[in-house]
């Protein structure tokens, strides 16, 4: 039954997201990413409050402004080097105002979770509203997806050697097949971009970006599993049926949104 919902979600979900990213414009990205980083940070807090106070309110302010990050002048831009003193102004600032009712810890875990979602989840508008972006947000999104799909279907059936304690049922074969998904999966995409598109990537390039990115989103699955394993929780909500909640399906595409930004843009 949970097999039949996951697959009737993605029969669902992929199609939509996939209209919006071809149709829609990076305006439309912005609010759909400002929107999913507060059902994600949502989840955190959720999850942590069973050791933390966090200070939510300035957590779903930073998570709005995602929404405006193409709209907000370059040169305003440039004063986010002082968010994090600003933040922790703020944030002691509320636990001289409440008479220490936010502790230390409370501002820890919330800054962390702010860096960890919003600082992560921010590359995904930035990659989609750079040059070609409409093409290069799929390397990230099929490099996750080809990942997950390869390394679950194999690990299954192949899968001898457990690789770590944090999630039992992942394999070293698992993996290994997960990168060779993300390699057979940016390969075949790459073709279609070079057939039906003005852009001529390298396939002999794409190879170690796709394994690269395989790495580091098999790393943010782990990442994500290490915190539910801290917090003795399965998911993270049960929002998606069949998935979990909304950080159990991104949690490896926002792990490598920025290092797809950096190896898709900037290199």
């Amino acid at each position: 039954m949970e097999k039949i919902k996951r697959i009737i979600f993605a029969v669902i979900a992929i199609p939509i997201l996939a209209l919006v990213l071809i149709f829609g414009n990076k305006y439309i990205v912005d609010v759909l990413c400002s929107i999913i980083a507060i059902l994600a940070l949502k989840e955190y807090f959720s999850v942590v409050k069973k050791v933390a106070k966090p200070v939510q309110w300035i957590g779903y302010i930073a998570c709005i402004l995602i929404a405006f990050i193409h709209i907000i002048p370059t040169y305003l831009l440039v004063l986010a080097v002082f968010a994090i003193p600003l933040l922790v102004i703020i944030f002691f600032t509320q636990v001289v105002v409440t008479e220490m009712k936010y502790t230390l810890t409370d501002i820890a875990i919330t800054l962390f979770g702010m860096a960890y979602i919003i600082g992560l989840i921010v590359f995904l508008p930035l990659l989609y509203g750079s040059e070609n972006g409409k093409v290069l947000i799929w390397y990230l999104l099929l490099s996750a997806w080809g990942t997950d799909t390869f390394a679950y279907f194999l690990g299954i059936k192949f899968g001898k050697h457990k690789i770590t304690k944090i999630s039992p049922k992942k394999s070293v074969e698992g993996c290994i097949a997960g990168v060779l998904g993300a390699v057979v999966t940016l390969l075949t995409y790459t073709l279609f971009v070079n057939m039906y598109t003005d852009l001529q990537i390298s396939y002999v390039y794409m190879i170690p970006i796709a394994i690269a990115l395989s790495i580091f989103a098999q790393l943010g699955d782990l990442s994500a599993s290490s915190i539910k394993r801290n917090m003795d929780v399965k998911d993270f909500s049960n929002l998606i049926p069949g998935h979990g909640g909304v950080m159990d399906r991104i949690d490896s595409i926002i792990f490598i949104a920025p290092i797809a930004y950096f190896l898709l843009t900037i290199l």
